[in-house]
């Protein structure tokens, strides 16, 4: 399985590859304001570099539960400089987490390949047509409602088989808007609109929700729902069950892996990919 790019690609056939998160916001659930400027998260990025991540995904807007939106001029304010930095000094992927055409145009100019939208490209009627036109490679994730209201009272009658309904729709219609389907990956949105129930059956579910032949990015590091079941309070406390879940999802077949520990998870998966035989 290859995902592609418009500069390059990523062979997903043997190892599973890691996107290492960079939030450049005060207020991220996890890492808000330890990377607001350009020295702190150019070296966190040089850091995670170096301890194997394949993809830097770097974030300009929180998407916390409750979470208010800043402007596209603040987004690209914080997103953009960095992105020109940290390509002047890397040849790998760089990914940028908006739901904004203008910062993913702002974005892809300064040297990302890749546009992460966690509203699986819905919430910005320009986004579509500017992936078409720059073939830059895209996640496209699913949320239900948005981060303000998200978790007030997400309800599904089946999550998985809605989930993939979703993804069958967005995959029709994005690629009827002349997007390359090679381009496509699938992110079910792990506490996004979901319960703790709610996430644990997509996490049962995992090799079946992407369309096939696409990959699915799994995005689970620190995230709340983990604290109900491994009594971890804090999100830094959470490595250990994300790597957990981590390494049984590689079992599993997924080879795309959004988390903020880059070097103890490229390590997990090297070790289950050993007992593999790759």
């Amino acid at each position: 399985m290859i995902w592609k790019t418009a500069t390059r690609s990523l062979d997903l056939s043997r190892r599973a590859h890691v996107m290492g998160i960079l939030n450049t916001t005060p207020d991220s659930f996890s890492d808000g304001g330890s990377f607001t400027t350009q020295n702190t998260a150019l070296a966190h990025a040089r850091e995670m570099i170096a301890h194997g991540a394949a993809i830097i995904d770097i974030g300009g807007e929180s998407s916390r539960p409750g979470a208010a939106p800043v402007s596209a001029e603040e987004e690209i304010a914080r997103t953009a400089p960095l992105i020109r930095a940290i390509r002047a000094q890397w040849d790998g992927l760089i990914s940028i987490d908006t739901t904004k055409a203008a910062v993913a145009r702002e974005a892809l100019t300064a040297g990302a390949d890749i546009v992460n939208d966690i509203s699986g490209l819905t919430a910005d009627p320009e986004m579509p047509a500017l992936c078409a036109a720059t073939s830059c490679g895209i996640v496209v994730m699913h949320m239900q409602g948005t981060p303000g209201n998200m978790q007030d009272n997400p309800s599904y009658t089946d999550v998985s088989a809605e989930i993939r309904a979703f993804f069958q729709e967005r995959l029709a219609t994005l690629t009827a808007a002349g997007i390359d389907p090679t381009s496509l990956c699938f992110d079910p949105g792990i506490g996004f609109g979901k319960t703790l129930e709610h996430n644990l059956t997509l996490l049962r579910d995992l090799p079946t929700l992407a369309p096939a032949d696409h990959p699915l990015l799994l995005g689970i590091s620190r995230k709340s729902f983990l604290s109900k079941i491994s009594n971890s309070p804090t999100p830094t406390d959470r490595d250990a069950s994300t790597i957990a879940l981590t390494t049984l999802a590689r079992q599993q077949g997924i080879m795309l892996h959004r988390v903020h520990d880059t070097q103890s998870t490229v390590r997990a998966l090297r070790t289950v990919e050993g007992l593999l035989g790759i």
